[in-house]
């Protein structure tokens, strides 16, 4: 599925996507697979997001498929705590607190469309692999860059 194909906006223009978003949000679509360490959390991109399905999501058990898969949806922007009105705010969190994780930008299939990107640019994206939709082992700068103002 093409990222680029989904909904659109006024004037033409994609729909843009939440690099963090949940997998019952409509249109989801799995971005990756997180791995790495609790303290070192890292996605591993697919070469293509895939929509959510009943069976992806049962591959996660027994934990809950944001442990394992970060998903990629519609931005909701004022139905989201994060959405300031023309901003997400998530994303500006992230990009002044966390460091970055990664000196290239990742292969990323929705970075043409995806909101953090539009708004914070590179900065963003050399962040994202070590973002957790849902962990219990955060630490401080994560619970601080997460928590909505």
């Amino acid at each position: 599925m093409n990222p680029e194909d989904r909904g659109g906006c006024a004037g033409g223009r994609p729909a843009l996507l939440c690099p963090s978003a949940q997998p019952e949000m409509s249109g989801s679509m799995i971005l990756g697979v997180m791995g790495g360490t609790a303290e070192e959390p890292r996605l591993s991109y697919l070469e293509e997001p895939q929509p959510v399905t009943g069976d992806l999501l049962a591959l996660a058990a027994p934990v809950q498929p944001t442990q394992i898969f970060r998903f990629a949806a519609q931005c909701e922007e004022s139905a989201c705590c994060h959405f300031d009105g023309s901003r997400c705010r998530l994303a500006t969190r992230i990009v002044q607190i966390l460091p970055a994780v990664v000196a290239a930008l990742p292969p990323c299939r929705i970075r043409p469309t995806c909101r953090w990107y539009q708004q914070e640019g590179r900065d963003a994206c050399l962040r994202c692999p070590q973002i957790e939709t849902q962990t219990y082992t955060a630490s401080e700068p994560m619970i601080l860059a997460a928590t909505p103002a």
